[in-house]
């Protein structure tokens, strides 16, 4: 009998081993299911994209369903919603002019625009026949080796939606290919930039170039003649490289001029950057030899820095004058322009207008440390800057466009502690505070000048609500309440038009199909809109994310999170857990509205992981200036502690969540976030990948690193202005990392540059440590055409290293493969 139960009791030892051991394969046709060619084919709109009309308060808008796409026009007054036109008649027309069949269900128009009168649509259908390429002769004689000649013949459409006619009109040029002119707002004049110079053409000669930019009669009027380069009136060529630069040299480009309404004077910056030092990337897979491109790039802390000044000219006394603003050392100059009216967005003309009068405009200047802001008004007949307001902090200052109304000036400031709005007289005095108490205001959404009314939105306000949901709110100028708009425990995301009068308000979470609905200014619905359909999504066995609350390391301050499963989720499973992070401080990995980064989350967890992503103090912008600025001075570790508090109080929770295996990846700044965890937390996080990362804040662009972490501004006894950064690098701790390790980058990254990855990895061999490096050639910041591959690389080392699934993937990423257009 003893032997009995000691046998019994080593089986019971052994099955318990057996159990703890189980090794669960990853899920690969799971999260196939849901990849992006298949989500385009399951997933529509999702929200109503209101073109307001200029003649009325009508809108028109498309809206795509399982069953296709719709047209549709509204009337807020009248409480309508109609068919823009009959899809069939209109599909039989195109049919019969294209001589390609087209019908109703299935009709694809591009560019499609309702004309001045209202009741003329022009669109685009492009057809099956081959043409030759109308700038043929220019391809073929920048690039000999060209072979492509054909293109598919575009035809371009009228349809008079009262007679129901359509016809053909010749097919217009790309507008892409005149993105150089800045045309003045009476059509008069077109600014550009030629050879780092400022010249203008008139409108005659601009026709010209509409019809061929090479034509030898355009007559072209030049302004200046300093300009070289890095020291340009324009932009430079960042993004070129140097052989393409060289190509372009003679090319007209866009000068990014602010016009005055009289279409007289117009106000520019220009930038000096020929003592900022040179960076380079290698494109190693250009034919047929490697090329490089250069490019400036200020670094934190450095003494060479782009030196701004600002402009006005007069066409009356054609002087271009350069305006004395000298205030801060290295300061930044932010212009400000009109908002544009809501009903031009499809204008193919919009002249872009600067924050004024004909007498005077605004703009900021700001310290390099970022903690000094002047908000200045420029007085064209006394040729003198105004201060009108100023602020001043200990930490960086954020603040939004200046507001006009009439005599009176709308300022967002976070000077209490919470961002809201102020309003202040043209000579500067404060006049009121106009919303105030411990929520956010995100912006200006419209001013309506006539009931002296500011709509705007904002969060935090309500109680109960997860305090990231934004809602819109008004409130008068003249002082009063706060009135909420769009009521309801979503997040509302609105478009107001002109006379704020109507707006279309689209709301949802995480967790709810998005809805869009037709409000008017006092809150009131007017009309349901659309709700997205999700049948066929959900039909593929998609199930709702899960939001969640827990607290930061400090025990106090709330944090909030969403929790994505596996779609075949089951609860007596132990699960690994993988957070998807980014540190902000521009902003959180957390989804707070459907159908936003599905690929970095939904899909990741298909393989056979619980994926989180949550906030953490120092993170978004939209709380407090306290939490905003948590990370200020501590830029490598300030949010890893309530990463690690979240791990902790979720597996605390529940039981499905294996605490023992952690796993972490995030892009840029998650990827630098990512890699630290793994650094400061290696018994914790145990494997991570991490992608673009600015590993080492030395080397990542100045006006991210010195914000966020801060520089340090030192006066000299000489009176000489100097600054001193120093930051906290992952490489300093290789020694530390314990669990497995994925690095990737780009190879021409010009934004995180490789080298931080690079240098990364340099320190790990170093150390004697084993890792991965991924590198992917010719992508950029955002891995392009390669994002598909580094998602399956990635599953494929979480499934290796946090499931314990060893058997290797066959070469070939089938599950890839199976959504690339088949070879014809």
């Amino acid at each position: 009998m003893r032997k009995i139960l000691l046998l019994c009791g080593l089986i019971l030892i052994n099955l318990s081993v057996l159990a703890q051991e189980t090794v669960y394969k990853g899920n690969y046709e799971l999260a196939a299911r849901f990849s992006p060619e298949k989500m385009r084919k399951m997933l529509f709109s999702t929200s109503v994209d209101p073109h307001w009309m200029k003649k009325s308060d009508r809108f028109w808008y498309e809206y795509e369903t399982s069953d296709g796409k719709n047209w549709y026009v509204v009337d807020p007054v009248r409480k309508t919603k109609t068919q823009l036109f009959d899809k069939d008649k209109l599909a039989a027309e195109i049919t019969k002019a294209v001589k390609d069949p087209f019908d109703g269900q299935h009709l694809k128009l591009d560019d499609m625009k309702l004309l001045e009168d209202e009741n003329t649509i022009r669109f685009k259908v492009k057809s099956t026949q081959d043409v030759l390429k109308k700038d043929w002769a220019e391809i073929k004689a920048k690039n000999k080796n060209s072979k492509d000649s054909l293109e598919k013949k575009v035809h371009t459409f009228l349809y008079n939606i009262s007679t129901q006619l359509l016809s053909e009109i010749e097919t217009e040029k790309d507008p892409k290919r005149l993105a150089w002119a800045n045309i003045a707002p009476d059509s008069s004049k077109v600014v550009f930039v030629k050879e780092y110079n400022l010249y203008w053409m008139d409108k005659a000669n601009f026709l010209k170039a509409v019809k061929d930019e090479k034509d030898s009669t355009i007559v072209e009027n030049q302004l200046t003649a300093d300009g070289e380069e890095d020291y340009e009136y324009g932009f430079g060529d960042r993004g070129d490289d140097n052989e393409e630069v060289e190509k372009k040299k003679k090319d007209r480009k866009r000068a990014g001029i602010l016009w005055s309404t009289d279409s007289k004077q117009f106000i520019l910056t220009r930038t000096d950057q020929r003592k900022v030092k040179n960076l380079w990337v290698i494109h190693n897979t250009r034919d047929p030899r490697p090329t490089l491109e250069t490019y400036k790039y200020a670094m934190p802390g450095e003494k060479e820095q782009p030196q701004t000044e600002l402009l006005h000219f007069s066409f009356d006394s054609n002087k271009l004058s350069k305006l004395p603003i000298a205030t801060f050392k290295d300061q930044t100059v932010s212009l400000w322009s009109k908002t544009p009216p809501a009903n031009t967005r499809d204008d193919d003309f919009r002249p872009t207008l600067w924050l004024g009068n004909l007498n005077e405009f605004y703009f900021a200047i700001t310290s390099r440390d970022l903690k000094k802001v002047d908000v200045i008004r420029w007085n064209i007949a006394s040729n003198q800057k105004e201060l009108v307001i100023e602020e001043r902090s200990n930490t960086y200052i954020d603040f939004e466009k200046l507001e006009i109304a009439g005599n009176d000036l709308i300022w967002w400031s976070e000077r209490d502690g919470w961002g809201h709005f102020y309003l202040y007289g043209k000579d500067g005095s404060l006049k009121r505070q106009l919303t105030s108490g411990p929520y956010h205001t995100a912006g200006a959404a419209r001013l309506d000048e006539k009931s002296r009314r500011l709509f705007f939105t904002a969060n935090g306000r309500e109680k109960g609500e997860d305090p990231y949901y934004e809602h819109m709110y008004s409130v008068s100028l003249d002082g009063g309440a706060v009135t909420l708009l769009n009521k309801g425990d979503f997040n509302h995301d609105i478009s107001i038009n002109d006379n704020a009068t109507f707006f279309v308000n689209n709301y949802s979470r995480v967790n709810t199909a998005p809805v869009s609905v037709l409000m008017d200014r006092s809150g009131a619905k007017i009309m349901d809109l659309e709700t997205a359909d999700l049948s066929q999504l959900f039909a593929a066995g998609y199930k709702f994310p899960e939001p969640f609350k827990f607290k930061a390391d400090d025990g106090v301050t709330d944090l909030y999170g969403v929790m994505y499963k596996p779609f075949d989720f089951d609860s007596t499973r132990k699960y690994p857990i993988i957070q998807y992070v980014y540190p902000g401080p521009q902003t959180e990995a957390v989804n707070k509205a459907f159908g936003r980064g599905l690929d970095r989350t939904d899909r990741l967890a298909q393989f056979g992981f619980v994926v989180v992503t949550l906030g953490n103090r120092g993170g978004h912008p939209a709380r407090s200036k306290w939490y905003h600025n948590y990370g200020y001075g501590s830029l490598r570790d300030y949010g890893l502690a309530d990463k690690k508090a979240a791990v902790e109080q979720l597996a605390d929770r529940h039981p499905f969540i294996d605490r023992n295996k952690v796993g972490i990846h995030g892009h840029s700044g998650g990827g630098f976030m990512s890699t630290a965890a793994m650094l400061v937390y290696p018994d914790v996080f145990k494997v991570a990948v991490s992608s673009a990362g600015n590993h080492e804040n030395n080397i990542y662009n100045r006006w991210w690193s010195e914000k966020h972490h801060g520089v340090q501004e030192r006066i000299l006894p000489s009176g000489d202005t100097t600054f001193v950064y120093q930051i906290e690098k992952n490489p300093d701790l290789a020694k530390n990392l314990k669990g497995h390790l994925m690095l990737s980058t780009g190879d021409v990254d010009n934004n995180v540059h490789p080298a931080g990855t690079i240098r990364m990895a340099n320190a790990l061999i170093k150390a004697g440590k084993r890792f991965e490096l991924v590198m992917l050639p010719g992508q950029r910041h955002g891995y392009g055409d390669m994002t598909e591959y580094f998602f399956w690389k990635m599953g494929d080392y979480f499934v290796q290293h946090l499931l314990g699934d060893n058997t290797p993937p066959p070469v070939d990423m089938i599950e890839m493969q199976r959504d690339k257009p088949k070879d014809k």
